[in-house]
């Protein structure tokens, strides 16, 4: 099975939502390693890494989002494979 990353961003009400805690949830039950943050815009940002099938599920779950989140969009892009990461983290916002 080929193992993908791919970089998204989450665009819409995502913030308060729990939207990171629920996307490592997401993650971890699917095995995919990554991360996941807030940006200064509002929008979240992830990288999973995995099983292509794995994180096209986690891909797809970022299209709903957890129950108060509002998804308007997200954009995804697939990025070279990168095994540094061991786990799904959920990371401070980037400055």
């Amino acid at each position: 099975m080929a193992k993908i990353c791919l970089h998204a961003i989450v665009t819409g009400r995502v913030q308060g939502v729990w939207f990171r805690r629920f996307t490592q949830e997401q993650a971890e039950a699917n095995q995919v390693t990554g991360w996941v943050r807030n940006r200064p815009d509002g929008s979240v940002e992830a990288l999973l890494c995995g099983e292509e099938k794995s994180v096209r599920h986690v891909e797809a779950w970022l299209n709903k989002g957890p129950e108060l989140a509002n998804v308007a969009e997200v954009v995804s892009t697939l990025q070279e494979w990168d095994n540094q990461y061991t786990a799904f983290s959920i990371l401070r916002e980037r400055e």
